[in-house]
């Protein structure tokens, strides 16, 4: 940063510097345990030199909580992908299951917002569309903050939901069904061919909140690449133009890992569209009834404390998730 002409490419110098921040809170948060460790170290040592048992449940209260950012932070060095350290754009589509799938893809939203704030992340709405008669059809949110998309990769795929129906007056217990793709929100400008006549712009009236003005204006904005089927949808800014500008930014990111993807079976890693949000494709499972469980089908990991999970506490599916893809050696 003192280099002579550093400051002369804004793009290169923010880089950089957003970089060097993470290393340092790293680094940080490293010194942080290595004194907690030792502070432990000598409160044991002063309990076994007074023969005072009453500083064990202080002891205990800090080794819990030493464990639990030890973890945090082992986590942290799974994520390596050259994107995990982005800002994520997370995408919610109701499927199978009429009101009830809408009904949770809105507990799913909820979910993932909750998630956001524990983890001191910020969240903003891209695109927002309501159900027939409840909850959501569509919300595309972007999550920001330092990892964000290394952590929520891990809630790409099919999420099942078995409950008794609140819309059913039967009482029936039924399924439903929401795609979730998650994509790094890439911030460079990348280097990707697109074609204009590949694309489909179609401008439309914003259903989210926003005012007077973005109910009266057709600002939003959906393009589709006709060669891929890639959708992308933006109705959080003000002007056309912006949101013109930020969805051909998540195109481009889209086509980019598609691009890198090196044969077609990888496909549906990144296009949580491709297949059908219904029975046999689901990576998580959540049964409310006639017991209660979390369990994800990649991972086997389980939890029976289903409200937590839906209270945004995702860390142990989230790390079961990333030590399974280091041990199976697949690409992040």
């Amino acid at each position: 940063m003192e280099e002579p002409g550093f400051w002369d490419d804004p793009e290169r110098s923010t880089r950089i510097m957003k970089e060097a921040k993470n290393l340092k809170d790293t680094v940080e948060s490293y010194r942080r345990l290595e004194t907690q460790f030792e502070e432990i170290g000598l409160l044991i040592e002063m309990g076994y030199e007074e023969n005072d048992p009453e500083v064990i449940p202080e002891i205990q209260e800090m080794m819990t909580e030493f464990e639990e950012k030890l973890e945090n932070l082992r986590i942290s060095t799974l994520l390596s992908g050259e994107y995990d350290s982005s800002n994520a754009i997370l995408k919610l589509n109701a499927g199978a299951g009429g009101t009830e799938s809408c009904d949770w893809c809105s507990m799913l939203y909820r979910m993932y917002c909750r998630f956001a704030d524990k983890m001191g992340f910020t969240t903003e709405v891209l695109d927002y569309l309501d159900g027939d008669e409840a909850g959501i059809k569509s919300v595309t949110i972007q999550v920001n903050g330092v990892n964000a998309y290394g952590y929520l990769k891990s809630e790409h795929g099919v999420h099942r939901l078995v409950r008794i129906s609140p819309f059913n007056a039967a009482g029936k217990r039924q399924t439903s069904f929401v795609s979730c793709d998650v994509m790094p929100d890439i911030e460079e400008d990348l280097d990707v061919d697109i074609n204009q006549d590949d694309l489909r712009i179609d401008t439309y009236r914003s259903s989210g909140a926003g005012g007077q003005h973005i109910n009266k204006t057709s600002s939003a904005i959906r393009i589709t690449h006709i060669p891929t089927g890639v959708v992308v949808q933006c109705q959080n800014e003000r002007s056309q133009f912006q949101n013109k500008d930020k969805a051909m930014q998540m195109l481009k990111a889209k086509l980019f890992l598609l691009k890198q993807q090196e044969n077609a079976a990888n496909l549906s890693d990144i296009r949580g569209d491709v297949a059908e949000i219904g029975w046999g494709n689901q990576i998580r499972s959540y049964v409310l009834q006639p017991y209660t469980m979390v369990k994800d089908h990649r991972t086997n990991e389980e939890s029976g404390n289903v409200s937590a999970v839906l209270d945004g506490n995702l860390d142990a599916f989230i790390s079961a998730y990333l030590k399974w893809m280091s041990l199976n050696g697949e690409k992040k």
